[in-house]
């Protein structure tokens, strides 16, 4: 992008990445999905380099990361140079489900790997007892941006709406899944959970902004559209209507607050479903990169969405989701 900035102006490019099952060649991720082979694993490291290149951004989240080496191959082949590529989890190889990620350019203070609920989170699924964890951990990264300015980035990855059908230990089904009424309870197990992952996510937004007035960015795949239930149990956006005190605790949707006049549609998609368009792939902001708010350290001056592959070959080494970008602005200090 050939985005000059202000004098007053600097600017801050985050991204997110949904990259469909990155696993090492020969390296089994799925009990029903085949190992990448060595030619198909080098496509999809081309593939997505040439994806990262032309997203180009300073902060990128991911999902779908089996194996970190794997991550910094494809950033790699991007071209680009990040300071820190990471996976946690995911180091040696992730097992049972993959994790999320991030590359960045700017310096990584801390970053931690959030998998549990606090007591008071946990919440009963039917049929299968107690929800306790974060199915795929939440990635929170403290980064220093080149203002001096702290930034906190949440990389997520909620719960698929695929039915959560009863296993044995050795994951046979328990049920009839093609007994309507089954998959109606089997999804309701899947809606609970993307639930109480959606609610404690919430409780770590409300511990950050509580505690701190540094800049928060959320990204990734939320497997809801940014109006859901779930999406707004994070977010809390709609509550600001009906309190105004809610603001410095909520989250916006980036596309929904984004100010470069001319740009903004009226609908986007990442995801296609059974031939349904959805937005799955979301990055939302703390007010500070709220343009209208007066506690705005900048604002989001436009988001856009690489979703051309979608109608494209299904081949694995494409991803199944599109690349979404948006393009911040953070004010500088005034010159001594």
């Amino acid at each position: 992008m050939n985005d000059a900035p202000t004098p007053n102006l600097a600017t801050l490019v985050v991204a997110n990445a949904n990259l469909l099952n990155l696993a090492l060649p020969g390296r089994a991720f799925y009990p029903n999905a085949e190992p990448y082979d060595v030619d198909e694993y080098q496509r999809k490291i081309a593939w997505l380099g040439s994806m990262l290149a032309r997203v180009n951004a300073d902060v990128i989240g991911f999902e779908e990361v089996w194996d970190e080496p794997a991550l910094q191959a494809a950033v790699v082949a991007s071209g680009l140079h990040y300071a820190k590529v990471v996976a946690p989890g995911a180091e040696l190889g992730a097992q049972g489900t993959p994790r999320v990620g991030l590359a960045s350019r700017l310096a990584l203070e801390s970053v931690e790997s959030v998998t549990d609920f606090t007591p008071a989170q946990c919440v009963t699924v039917p049929e299968i007892g107690l929800y306790t964890r974060f199915e795929r951990p939440v990635l929170h990264a403290t980064l220093r941006m080149k203002q001096g300015l702290l930034l906190h980035a949440l990389v997520v990855h909620l719960k698929s709406k695929r039915p959560k059908f009863l296993q044995d230990a050795d994951g046979r089904a328990l049920e009839d899944t093609d007994d309507p009424a089954v998959v109606a309870r089997a999804t309701l197990r899947s809606l609970v959970m993307r639930g109480a992952e959606a609610a404690a996510l919430r409780g770590l937004v409300i511990d950050l902004t509580r505690r701190t007035r540094d800049p928060l960015v959320l990204m990734g795949d939320m497997n809801d559209g940014p109006h859901s239930v779930t999406s707004q149990l994070i977010a809390a956006t709609q509550a600001v209507a009906y309190d105004r005190q809610a603001r410095d605790m909520a989250l916006y949707h980036a596309w929904d607050v984004q100010t470069e006049p001319g740009l903004k549609r009226d609908t986007a998609y990442s995801h296609v479903h059974q031939g349904w368009p959805e937005m799955l792939d979301q990055i939302w902001v703390s007010e500070e990169f709220v343009g209208t708010s007066r506690f705005a350290l900048g604002d989001v001056k436009r988001v856009e969405v690489f979703n051309d592959h979608l109608h494209e070959s299904r081949e694995r080494f494409r991803s199944d989701h599109g690349f979404v970008r948006a393009l911040l602005r953070v004010r500088l200090p005034a010159p001594a």
